[in-house]
């Protein structure tokens, strides 16, 4: 009853574990390293995009032309479960050659943008600098 040899137990394997159960434990750090791997690489897209955005816009003209508020349109996101919802405001002009651009504008400036109204539009590149409606249409 007594006499087991050490070499009885070079073969033992706990059920569960082993050579067949350790898949978890080698494929499971690698999918977190991948994951962590693929959400700082979007973070970095984002800022290196945004980043990029900001420069081309430094780099054009800033200018002023005659445009139509053609419309108006919000995005809303979250507000869900007791969260925070967010609001974007962007405003479509239409320029006298026919092209259209949507602007992403303030709470305050959408407010006071109204759908149809013409004057002068501003902006430099994709970035709105304001829109300076034409008075005399109002007169008439």
């Amino acid at each position: 009853m007594g006499n087991f040899e050490e070499t009885d137990f070079d073969h033992f394997e706990e059920p569960g574990f082993g050579s067949s159960g350790d898949w978890m434990f080698d494929v499971l750090p690698l999918f977190g390293g991948a994951l962590f791997v693929i959400v700082i690489s979007i973070f970095i897209f984002v800022i290196i995009k945004g980043i990029g955005e900001w420069s081309s816009n430094n780099k054009q003209p800033k200018l002023a032309v005659t445009a139509e508020l053609v419309t108006k349109r919000t995005k809303v996101s979250g507000g869900a479960n007791d969260t925070s919802a967010s609001t974007w405001y962007y405003a479509t002009f239409e320029v006298e050659s026919g092209d259209r651009m949507e602007f992403h504008v303030g709470s305050q400036e959408y407010g006071m943008l109204v759908e149809g109204d013409r004057g002068i539009l501003n902006f430099q590149g994709t970035r709105y600098l304001g829109f300076e409606r034409n008075r005399q249409s109002e007169l008439s």
